[in-house]
C-alpha cells in the first residue's frame, strides 16, 4: 500500500523554494509542495492536465466544480500550473459544497490557504497543494472550488470535464465568496487550474486511479443514444464504479476513485504516428505528476493501447509500455490492473493481430504472466459477438471506438470490487 507524506518540504529533488511575500508564497519552478500527508488523506478526484487553455484569464474567478468519490471531515485541492510559460498567482481562493450550476450552499464557504497565506504564486512547471479546510462532505458530494486569477495567463487545462464548470467575465474582479450564480456568466467545459482533490477520512482504505487514454477520460459517457437526454452528470465508468464501491462494499473496506485519463494519449512514447497535440503525454511520462503524486493510491486501472496501435506501434511495444509502468507502480507499493486493448474500425489486419497478441499477453493466467495483479476484461464486455473485431451496436456512439452510457454502465459493473479491495491489503 503506497501512501505519500508530503511535510511542506519540495518533493521535487533539487528544487528549491523561492522567497515567500506575506499575500502570495511561491515555489520554485517544477517544484510540489503539500501539505500533510498520511493515512487519513486520499484523493478522491482527479482530472490530469493535459495542454494549456484556447483562450487566457484575466483579473476574474474561475468555479470548478469536483464531484468526490468519497468523503470526509477535510479536503484540500492541487493546482497546476504544469503548461503555461510563465507564473501563475492565485489572489484568493475557496470551497464550498456546490448548490448546482455555478451556486453553492450558503453557510458551507471556506477559505483556502497555502502554507498559511491565502495567495500563492505557482511558477511555469509547478503545482501546490493547499492547506486542509475543515469541510465535510459525502459520497457523490458537488465541490465547488473557486479561484480568483488577479493577472492574465493562458492557463493549463484538462481539455473536456464531461460537466460544467464556470467563468466570471474577464476584469470582473474576486467572486470567490459568492454564493449565487450572477457574477458566473460563462459556462466552459474544460476544467482549468486544479487538478486533484484530497479528502480526509480514515475509513477510505485507498485509492484506485483509472490511468488511460479517451476510453478512461469519460468519451461516449455524456451519449444516451439518439433524441435522448443523459440522466444526469458524471456518467462515465468511473463513476459509476464509485457509486459501486459506496453501495457495495463494507462500510471498513471503502475505496476512493480518481480518474486520470487523458485523450489521444499513448502508453508508449515510440509510436511513430503520435500527433504533436499529445507528444510527451504517454503513459510513463505523465506516470509521477497524474498518478504517484496522489495520495493513498493502492490500486491503477490500467487501460492503454488504442491508440498506440492505431498510431503504429507493434505489439511488442505495447507490451514493453506497459511492463514499464506496472513496474514502477509495483516499486511504489501499487498494484494494477490491467484492460486489454478494445476494438477499432481503423485498425487493419496487422493492428489486429497486435491487438490479439496484446490482450493474449495481459490474460496469460489472468495477470499478465504474473507481472500485474489482475486482468478488467472490457474488451469482452463491449465487443460484438458476432465481429468481435467490433463494438456492439448497443454500446457504440457511432465512431466505432468509445461506448456509450449503457456501454460505460456495463464495463463498470463488470469490475469486481474484491479484486481492487485487495490492493488495500497488501
Amino acid at each position: 500500500m503506497r501512501l505519500t507524506t508530503k511535510t511542506g518540504t519540495l518533493a521535487a529533488t533539487g528544487v528549491l523554494l523561492a522567497s515567500l511575500t506575506a499575500s502570495a508564497p511561491a515555489f520554485g519552478a517544477g517544484g510540489t509542495v503539500g501539505a500533510p500527508g498520511g493515512q487519513a488523506w486520499h484523493t478522491a478526484w482527479a482530472q490530469s492536465q493535459q495542454g494549456l487553455a484556447s483562450a487566457s484569464l484575466t483579473d476574474q474567478t474561475v468555479r470548478s466544480i469536483a464531484r468526490l468519490s468519497q468523503g470526509g471531515d477535510a479536503v484540500r485541492v492541487r493546482i497546476q500550473n504544469k503548461f503555461a510559460n510563465g507564473p501563475l498567482t492565485i489572489g484568493r481562493g475557496a470551497v464550498a459544497i456546490s448548490a448546482g450550476g455555478p451556486a453553492t450552499r450558503p453557510g458551507t464557504t471556506r477559505p483556502l490557504a497555502f502554507r498559511g497565506q491565502r495567495g500563492v504564486t505557482v511558477p511555469a512547471g509547478g503545482e501546490v497543494w493547499s492547506d486542509p479546510v475543515s469541510l465535510g462532505t459525502t459520497p457523490q458530494t458537488d465541490l465547488a472550488v473557486s479561484l480568483h486569477v488577479p493577472g492574465t495567463i493562458r492557463p493549463g487545462e484538462h481539455s473536456v470535464s464531461w460537466r460544467g464548470n464556470y467563468l466570471t467575465e474577464p476584469g470582473s474582479g474576486d467572486h470567490v465568496g459568492d454564493t449565487g450564480a450572477t457574477a458566473y456568466t460563462q459556462t466552459t467545459y474544460a476544467t482549468y487550474l486544479v487538478s486533484a482533490v484530497d479528502v480526509r477520512n480514515p475509513r477510505v482504505k485507498g485509492t484506485i486511479v483509472a490511468y488511460g487514454s479517451s476510453v478512461v477520460d469519460g468519451a461516449g459517457s455524456t451519449d444516451c443514444g439518439p433524441g435522448c437526454k443523459p440522466p444526469s452528470t458524471d456518467n462515465r465508468w468511473t463513476d459509476v464504479l464509485a457509486r459501486r464501491i459506496v453501495r457495495e462494499l463494507p462500510a471498513d473496506r471503502q475505496l476512493a476513485v480518481a480518474n486520470a485519463g487523458v485523450n489521444g494519449t499513448t502508453a508508449s512514447a515510440h509510436c511513430p504516428g503520435t500527433p504533436s497535440s499529445v507528444a510527451g503525454l504517454d503513459a510513463g511520462a505523465r506516470l509521477e505528476r497524474d498518478v504517484l503524486a496522489l495520495h493513498g493510491v493502492t490500486g491503477v486501472i490500467f487501460f492503454y493501447g488504442t491508440n498506440d496501435l492505431q498510431h503504429g506501434c507493434t505489439s511488442q511495444q505495447v507490451i514493453a509500455a506497459h511492463r514499464e509502468s506496472i513496474a514502477r507502480l509495483h516499486r511504489a507499493g501499487i498494484e494494477v490492473y490491467v484492460v486489454p486493448t478494445t476494438p477499432r474500425p481503423i485498425y487493419t489486419d496487422r493492428m489486429n493481430r497486435y491487438r490479439w497478441d496484446v490482450g493474449t499477453y495481459l490474460r496469460n493466467q489472468g495477470s499478465c504472466g504474473g507481472a500485474c495483479d489482475g486482468v478488467i476484461d472490457f474488451d469482452h464486455v463491449i465487443k460484438d459477438p458476432v465481429a468481435p473485431n467490433s463494438i456492439d451496436k448497443r454500446y457504440d456512439i457511432g465512431d466505432g471506438i468509445h461506448v456509450n452510457i449503457a456501454g460505460h454502465r456495463a464495463q463498470a459493473e463488470t469490475v469486481s470490487l474484491p479484486l481492487l479491495a485487495a490492493s488495500s491489503r497488501r
